[in-house]
């Protein structure tokens, strides 16, 4: 409760401070109304007291005097020191209580419920004190403004005006500083007893842990055990007596009816709950793949219904118990621990089934197998169940109060009983994999483990197994019952979060990343694709995840005696600011800046998007240069939201040139290839030698600019790949641009005619179907070159220029195909091909006898009469029509 009472406390002056200070705001208006007012009402005043004082002036030994006395008075204190006298005053205030406070701290004998009290106080002091910081440097700083306006104070006598300014401006600076340096050193002290208090309740805390007794092994507790035997019977029948007494006066018919009842409703809660769960659980072995949101379910319904009705039980019959008031005060706190330790089985037990499911392999939410299940099931049981016993009988212990020795000796033999319990699982574990590995034949194959304990958990369970035993043999009782806490507040807050984050995780996938009615309604309403969908569900995941492994390490901390005051000091100290090495580290305005950045960087793209798609295609510049302005509108956005959130996280020029001079050097040794391509972006953006939508040839490489980048330039060729350029490549190198003047291109054809026709004739043709051509220009004219005079061939080429350069191929497809058909039409050209892929081979008439006479040899039947007239004929036929006919 007092845990909850801090947060609570924290958490209302975290969220009344912005109040308190608009509070603060709005009180301060009207009296700045009332000083605004004054001179005005003062004014014929100050008028009349001028007129009398001129008249003296004519005699001129009495003016100084006169002069003297009549003096203007200096005008009384502005607001700004009333309201510096009201700070003062809360100032020594808060001063009194952190005096008072720290000399509190110099006592020695001071227990953990004394220190949590003078540390409650703290955090709204420093509050406080933080509002008053905050409201003073912005005063501060504008007095200090108003103070240059006035410059620096000559040496020779100024006006009396400017004298009369210049020492109010100073004395509210003085005054302004003053508080403001006495509101700092006060928030110092404060951060200072803070420490002081979390200090010593980590010392006593480490103190109380590890404080050493006579351990198990040692013969000296059981001699003092068994020394004070009888001095425990009597505590005991002392106890029994004051019960049976206490009954006796506070048993009436009703109080016993009610506990009866209480009793009764407990047991049958207890035992009813086994039977509902696995109804109500609805884990339905026909099921063989269920959803993971359908387990998710199953395994939340089986936790609630088989720790809710324990959890009620216990409190019903604690709650009777105090108020029938049948028990001595003194055994009440033993009677409750031990309806607590039965819960808390229970839960255990509800928890263990719900994640592990040993009777329903198909609805298990952790994957293992069943006989490991089976087998972790029953020894987080049998763990929890030792763990219960031993407190119960601590509680009791406690309430009957027996005597040191049987109090550290009933401690030290439940952690080792705990020990041994974890001991003989883990070794079962160990056990049961060896079988496995001995099961299998043939080579060793290490398989894959499904049971959720492997190496490492393995290895940290003995660890710990070790750790308690070896604490409760030899002394160190409080450490070994602190472990075992710890063990079953860690399991348990992992348990939690595993299951909380499945359960997220299965709802914001059946309502986002599947065919659900949601995801569907935010396609229909907001136009979101589905990828868009998935992505926004796998944030919301990772931010839900966060959260919980944040509130899971702030629970693992509180239990290791870490203050809930000190992580809200943490934390806010985190989110405001913390200085280190005299730089000051704030969350909130790393994130602002962030937000800043992150805006301004929309609203760039944004614009550039606007530059391109909108206003420069309406212009008449051509895409290169329309290019250029929308990334140098880029890179300039991109600049003034850098410097934006360098300004707002307090990043002076200075401190950005001795930055930019690190840099330097880092520039001079491994980034120079970077800045070089940069600088040569910048210098292609400027001069543009190549724009977007050239078409040029860099090396083997020929296609379209589609990008020019800060480090780069994308460069897509006729095969649609793309190719990155570096820039500085395009600087130095040698670069083909086809299209840098203009966009007008040339077609080359080669043709060869048959020698014994008309070339005259032939030029005119080409150079007709090129005419012909829409895509042709008619200035300059095409015109046809005669290459050379060959053997069986002339050879001409044919030149045209065409309008766009983009066409070259299809205008040089389209001429071939017209040249070939209007040459063929004539006869200009063979219909074989060209004559160079004729080859007559003569004088093997010999040989082709030999082959022949070799065939008949080996195969008689096949040469007939009738087949050889054919055969001889085939040969003429080829004779006749192979020959040369070329001139």
């Amino acid at each position: 409760m007092r845990q909850l009472r801090r947060w609570t406390i924290a958490l209302a002056a975290v969220l009344l401070s912005p109040g308190l200070a608009a509070a603060q705001g709005h009180v301060a208006k009207p009296e700045r109304a009332i000083v605004a007012q004054a001179p005005a009402g003062k004014a014929d005043a100050v008028k009349g007291e001028a007129k009398p004082a001129a008249q003296p002036a004519a005699t001129p030994a009495e003016a100084p005097k006169d002069t003297s006395k009549d003096a203007p008075k200096p005008p009384p204190q502005t607001p700004i020191s009333e309201q510096i006298k009201q700070i003062r005053a809360q100032l020594d205030a808060e001063k009194a209580d952190l005096d008072q406070r720290e000399q509190a701290l110099t006592h020695r004998e001071l227990n953990k419920d004394d220190l949590a009290l003078l540390r409650e106080g703290i955090p709204p002091v420093a509050d406080r004190l933080r509002q008053v910081v905050e409201q003073l440097g912005p005063r501060l700083d504008a007095a200090k403004e108003r103070l240059t306006q006035l410059g620096p104070k000559p040496k020779e006598p100024e006006g009396a005006d400017v004298a009369q300014e210049r020492a109010q401006r100073e004395a509210g600076v003085a005054e302004i500083d003053d508080t403001l340096r006495l509101a700092r050193s006060l928030l110092v002290q404060s951060d200072q007893i803070t420490d002081q208090i979390s200090n010593r309740r980590r010392a006593a805390f480490t103190r109380a842990l590890f404080e050493r007794t006579d351990g198990l092994v040692s013969p000296n507790l059981w001699l003092r055990a068994t020394s004070d035997y009888g001095r425990d019977l009597r505590a005991l029948k002392s106890s029994l007596d004051d019960s049976i007494t206490q009954v006796q006066r506070r048993g009436t018919a009703l109080t016993l009816s009610l506990l009866a009842l209480a009793i009764g409703v407990s047991m049958a809660l207890y035992v009813g709950r086994r039977h509902i769960a696995p109804r109500v659980g609805h884990r339905s072995s026909k099921t063989a793949q269920p959803t993971r949101y359908a387990k998710v379910l199953a395994a939340w319904r089986v936790f609630l219904v088989g720790a809710v009705p324990a959890v009620l039980g216990s409190f019903l019959v604690g709650y009777t118990l105090d108020v029938t008031e049948l028990l001595p005060a003194r055994l009440l706190p033993a009677v409750h621990r031990i309806v607590a330790s039965l819960a808390f089985v229970a839960v255990v037990e509800a928890m263990a089934d719900a994640l592990l499911s040993p009777d329903r392999p198909a609805w298990r939410l952790v994957a293992m197998t069943d006989a490991t299940a089976e087998r972790l099931n029953r020894l987080i049981v049998a763990i929890a169940s030792v763990i219960a016993v031993g407190r119960s009988i601590e509680g009791l212990n406690e309430g009957i109060s027996l005597s040191l020795p049987i109090t550290i000796a009933t401690k030290g033999v439940f952690a080792a009983v705990v020990a041994v319990v974890m001991a003989e699982g883990l070794r079962r574990f160990a056990a049961r994999a060896e079988e496995a590995d001995e099961a299998c034949l043939g080579p060793y194959i290490a398989a894959e483990s499904h049971s959720g304990i492997g190496g490492p958990l393995r290895i940290l369970g003995w660890i710990v197994v070790a750790a308690i035993g070896a604490s409760a043999l030899v002394g160190y009782i409080a450490l070994s019952s602190f472990l075992i806490d710890q063990l079953m507040w860690t399991a348990i807050a992992a348990a939690m979060l595993y299951l909380a984050i499945a359960s997220v995780d299965a709802v914001v996938s059946s309502a986002l990343q599947e065919e659900s009615r949601i995801a569907t309604a935010l396609q229909a309403n907001t136009g979101l694709r589905k990828r868009s969908l998935n992505q926004i569900a796998v944030l919301i995941s990772g931010a839900v995840r966060v959260l919980l492994l944040t509130a899971a390490g702030v629970l693992l901390l509180a239990s290791w005696g870490v203050d809930s005051t000190d992580l809200f000091t943490w934390a806010q100290a985190a989110f405001f600011g913390f200085t280190v090495g005299g730089v000051t580290i704030s969350l909130s305005t790393i994130a602002i800046a962030i937000g800043l950045f992150t805006l301004g960087l929309v609203v760039t793209k944004t614009i550039q998007r606007w530059l391109e798609n909108t206003y420069l295609p309406a212009t008449d510049l051509d895409p290169g240069l329309r290019n250029s302005i929308s990334t140098v509108s880029g890179y300039v956005g991109f600049l003034l939201t850098l410097a934006l959130a360098f300004s707002y996280l307090g990043l002076s020029l200075e401190k950005l040139t001795i930055v930019a001079g690190a840099l330097s050097v880092g520039i001079g040794f491994g980034l120079q290839s970077i800045v070089n391509n940069f600088v040569s972006g910048l210098l292609l953006l400027w001069e543009r030698p190549i724009r977007v939508g050239d078409l040029v040839v860099i090396g083997d490489n020929e296609g379209y600019v589609r990008r020019i980048s800060v480090r780069s330039t994308e460069i897509q060729t006729f095969d649609r790949s793309s190719v990155i350029v570096p820039n500085s490549n395009l600087i130095s190198g040698v670069v083909k641009n086809r299209v840098r003047g203009d966009r007008t291109g040339r077609v080359t054809i080669t043709v060869s005619v048959l020698r014994n026709q008309d070339p005259v004739r032939a030029a005119e043709l080409i150079a007709g179907c090129a005419k012909a051509h829409p895509d042709v220009l008619k200035e300059p004219p095409p015109r046809v070159v005669f290459r050379k005079i060959g053997d069986p061939f002339l050879e001409f080429e044919l030149i045209a220029m065409i309008a766009d350069v983009g066409s070259q191929l299809k205008v040089q497809s389209d001429l071939n195909f017209a040249v070939f058909k209007i040459l063929s039409d004539e006869g200009l050209i063979p219909t074989l091909g060209p004559g160079a892929s004729i080859v007559t081979v003569q004088g093997l008439d010999a040989m082709q006898d030999a082959m022949g006479q070799i065939a008949r040899m080996t195969n008689p039947a096949a040469f007939r009469p009738e087949t050889r007239s054919e055969a001889r004929v085939e040969p003429e036929a080829e004779r006749r029509r192979t020959p040369e006919t070329v001139p």
